[in-house]
């Protein structure tokens, strides 16, 4: 049994009663990865000038508060973190059921962003076959069919943002120094 404590009761509020703010922080406690305004006002169903407000609401609630979270901004996008000063606290609340092999496959997804299978079976040896199974069992990333050819593409999925708390601009950032 599951007691909330200290919060109203949400099961009986309609959706659309539900203001913009808690709806905007929502999104972005789920999505694990920043969001920009025009993607959080086509999620909502909101203008962008509201969305605007509600973003500087949550930045004041949560620079003011006692949470483990933090809003951040990173280029014009926002998203819901957990404070950095937390990391040595939570590390070892981690999923580590991961083998060093996986992670090390795991990681070249994450730097690629987007990577064939076939691709990621050159680079990692054919052990990788192996680790893509364990990863799409866990949903850390996600398989599509290739339209013009045999093989999948291989992406991050939001679990793997929520879990590791790594942004998709910090990706990008590795993905090109890499290159």
């Amino acid at each position: 049994m599951v007691v909330k404590i200290n919060q109203p009761d949400l099961i009986t509020k309609n959706l659309s009663t539900i203001d913009l703010i808690t709806k905007i922080e929502a999104v972005l406690y789920l999505k694990g990865r920043p969001i920009s305004k025009n993607d959080l006002a086509e999620i909502t169903n909101s203008d962008i000038n509201s969305i605007i407000n509600a973003i500087n609401e949550l930045k004041i609630k949560y620079c003011n508060s006692q949470s483990a979270l933090e809003l951040n901004e990173i280029n014009n996008n926002y998203c819901l973190e957990l404070k950095s000063t937390l990391n040595d606290f939570v590390e070892d609340l981690l999923p580590s059921e991961l083998k060093t092999s996986e992670l090390r496959t795991l990681a070249t997804i994450a730097i690629k962003k987007k990577i064939l299978q076939s691709d990621l079976i050159m680079l990692r040896g054919s052990g990788a076959y192996d680790h893509i199974k364990e990863l799409l069992n866990k949903r850390f990333i996600v398989k599509r069919k290739q339209k013009d050819g045999r093989s999948y593409w291989l992406s991050l999925s939001e679990k793997f943002f929520q879990t590791f708390a790594v942004s998709n601009e910090y990706l990008s950032q590795i993905g090109s120094k890499n290159k």
